[in-house]
């Protein structure tokens, strides 16, 4: 086994780029090539089904199925004239992928037997119904009940995969409850477009419609596949269970915005030429901080699409990467002791006559809308700061939080001091003042041929999970697997009942005798005055800020399985039912399925950590202290007493070393399954996640402890399983 390791180091270090074959037209000439889109439609469709078919995705008017029934033809011709021979319902149980079942296009002609014809209805594109059982539903569907429903999403258009044309869709059961994320996301969108257009006709009665924006900026790190077939712990849950630092890890911080391998640069190049193909628009491409980590990210775009293509882009990842022998790593923290790989999600609002909801504005009315919108926002995230940290947390991310640059697990919200500034000055101001907000300010750099650099109104905290930076809100907190739906769906459901209890406020303010001015810089300065706890500019990994936090009353609980119950707590029940998002039974079903795969993830580490050790490291750490023993033997018939004693007093720490850890491995690894299976006799699902977090993860790190001490004491000729200096430094 070891020199398997060594044969296949030798052939990742001899591998070449991969020759990409660049396509022939510029970029905006194919972007699109494979998605059914507005120009396609055009094309494909009668004007009178464009016209209709518009007034669904841009107006939310109700789709019939006469109009799907056109779609479906122009959709199947452009299918086939594109090579499709299938289609798929393509959607987003509860497992953080997509799914998909592929059917053929064809039909009997007439009777079985006599031929077959290609066909495509509005009935198969606007509804399937997949095996609902064998998905996470929480209890929803017994496993008898195997109903459920798969329904087209028509503001998300359909693509092209090889040969299968992919349809969005939502996922829900055959009692109506949403299986996926979509359909919850999809409700949260028009539930804060709702009211956020309230709203704003406070300062614009012709808005029609507010947007929300998703830019999502994907990290990732990408080893070499031989080596990543030889360790186990990649191969099956994404991470590395056991290693040793490397000498040289992320400390000179060279890495990040270097000059891209050549390696990594062919499948870069390859992954956007797709991208722009599917009509993901990415823009950026660089090195992160960590060795082999890099991040790729798009220009933003409406949530509900930009959330959909980030399932995408992750696919077309890991196929292309495989073509030029990499495998992606999407997990949070596949590497202990250097960065782990977020997706933070860049969020705003912007109305459909062009207005940044979030950007500030030219004069004191615009200025005013711009607070009114950040200040709901920071109430939005105070008041349901646990719940957004529920939405973002897994077995996964709980690794990356609070180290190495990620964010930690508490929510506050950094504004910077202008903006803070402002706000307190709202606070403790008389309504008939105006607000003033500076531009860009410059900054002169003091050389001649160098030009002045235009700051932005807030720096960047890297600590804060919640940062405003100049037009929009980054959550940082998003775990670089995850389904951004699941963060989306809490945020904008938040800001949606907030903006509601705003807007009640202020009208009850006006039907007192007050102007609508005074209205609303009296409910601001309320809001202002409330929300103050949630807002931190200062270091996030501060001893002193866990402490400040928990005095401020924010949720500070670090257990994975107990903050999932801030989904079922009585203020986030009535807030998803009153925007129509979710059900109190869907909420609890949620978490059921939370804590279900919570504890299959760290089920499936322990078993995989067991066989790592017992079976790869252990037989190879026995095998060199077998080694020491003989030399050590051989010294004793060669010289006398005190002298072979002396000089094999080294070889004897060394073996003395290897027992040790040898059995405290083999100790805490049968009491890690010992504790297992305690732990799976319980029947309920939060508990039996509350007892795999706190009787068998304990055991991980101190298995890893030993199990790291025998890689650096037992010779590198015999270690089998590939290194981090390997992993992290072969591109």
């Amino acid at each position: 086994m070891s020199n398997l390791r060594f044969q296949v180091v030798g052939e990742a270090f001899k591998k070449k780029a991969v020759a990409v074959e660049a396509p022939e037209s510029v970029t905006s000439e194919y972007f699109g090539k494979y998605v059914f889109g507005r120009e396609q439609m055009a094309k494909y469709l009668s004007k009178e089904t464009v016209k209709k078919i518009r007034d669904v995705i841009d107006n939310g008017a109700t789709l019939d199925r006469d109009i799907a029934n056109h779609v479906a033809a122009g959709m199947k011709q452009w299918a086939m004239e594109m090579g499709a021979t299938h289609y798929t319902h393509w959607f987003q149980p509860l497992t953080d992928g997509t799914a998909e079942k592929h059917d053929s296009f064809i039909e009997y002609s007439g009777a079985p037997g006599e031929g077959v014809i290609e066909e495509f209805s509005g009935k198969l594109l606007a509804q399937q119904e997949p095996d609902a059982s064998s998905f996470p539903s929480g209890g929803l569907r017994n496993t008898f009940e195997a109903r459920g429903y798969s329904a087209w999403d028509p503001s998300s258009p359909a693509f092209i995969v090889d040969d299968t044309l992919c349809i969005p869709t939502v996922f829900v059961s055959y009692t109506g409850e949403a299986l996926d994320y979509k359909a919850p996301l999809l409700k949260a969108l028009n539930a804060v477009n709702k009211a956020a257009v309230d709203v704003c006709h406070y300062f614009d009665k012709s808005v029609k419609k507010v947007y929300s924006y998703l830019g999502w900026e994907q990290e990732y790190f990408l080893v070499d596949e031989g080596l990543y077939a030889i360790r186990p712990d990649l191969l099956l849950t994404g991470r590395t269970l056991v290693g040793h630092e490397s000498a040289k890890n992320q400390q000179l911080e060279d890495h990040y915005f270097g000059s891209i391998p050549e390696r990594v640069q062919a499948c870069m190049k390859e992954i956007e030429f797709e991208a722009y193909k599917y009509g993901i628009p990415l823009k950026t491409r660089h090195n992160e901080v960590a060795p082999n980590q890099f991040e790729l990210a798009p220009i933003f775009g409406e949530t509900n699409l930009a959330n959909d293509q980030n399932l995408l882009i992750m696919s077309v990842m890991k196929r292309v990467a495989r073509k030029h022998g990499f495998r992606v790593l999407l997990h949070e923290k596949p590497f202990a002791g250097i960065n782990g790989s977020g997706k933070h999600n860049n969020w705003s609002l912007g109305t459909d006559t062009g207005v940044g909801l979030f950007t500030p504005g030219k004069n004191a009315t615009e200025n005013l809308q711009f607070v009114t919108f950040v200040v709901n926002t920071l109430m939005a995230v105070y008041k349901n700061n646990a719940l957004l940290k529920a939405s973002i947390m897994t077995a996964q991310n709980s690794h990356r939080l609070g180290a190495n640059e990620a964010p930690p697990a508490i929510i506050s919200v950094f504004l910077g001091t202008q903006l803070s500034a402002i706000l307190d000055k709202i606070e403790k101001s008389k309504v008939e003042e105006s607000i003033t907000i500076e531009g860009k300010r410059k900054f002169n750099l003091g050389v001649s041929q160098l030009p002045e650099v235009l700051l932005d109104n807030t720096d960047r905290n890297r600590t804060s999970p919640f940062a405003f930076t100049g037009n929009r809100f980054e959550f940082r907190a998003v775990g670089s697997s995850a389904n951004c739906g699941s963060a989306m769906i809490a945020l904008n459901t938040a800001v949606a009942a907030q903006l509601k209890e705003f807007k009640a406020a202020v009208d009850a303010k006006i039907a007192s005798g007050m102007t609508k001015d005074e209205a609303i810089f009296t409910v601001l300065k309320k809001l202002i005055k409330e929300s103050k706890a949630i807002r931190f500019d200062g270091n996030g990994y501060s001893e002193e800020w866990k402490r400040e936090a928990a005095k401020r009353g924010l949720d500070c609980e670090s257990s994975v399985p107990l903050i999932y119950d801030a989904y079922t707590k009585p203020e986030s029940v009535k807030m998803f039912e009153s925007c129509g998002i979710f059900t109190e039974k869907e909420l609890e079903a949620r978490n059921e399925v939370k804590w279900e795969i919570y504890t299959k993830k760290i089920q499936i580490e322990a078993r995989v950590l067991g066989d790592l050790v017992m079976n790869h490291i252990i037989p190879v750490a026995t095998r060199y202290q077998s080694v020491l023993l003989d030399n050590v033997y051989k010294m004793t018939q060669v010289y006398e007493h005190t002298k072979a004693a002396k000089l094999s007093a080294h070889d004897n720490s060394t073996i003395e070393s290897l027992s040790e850890h040898i059995a405290a491995v083999k100790d805490y690894v049968e009491q890690m399954v010992d504790a297992r299976k305690v732990a799976n006799k319980i029947t309920d699902e939060r508990q039996k996640a509350f007892a795999y977090q706190e009787t068998v993860l304990p055991f991980f790190d101190k298995i890893r402890y030993h199990a790291d001490k025998l890689e650096m004491i037992v010779d590198d000729e015999m270690w089998s399983l590939p290194k981090y200096r390997e992993l992290l430094f072969i591109r």
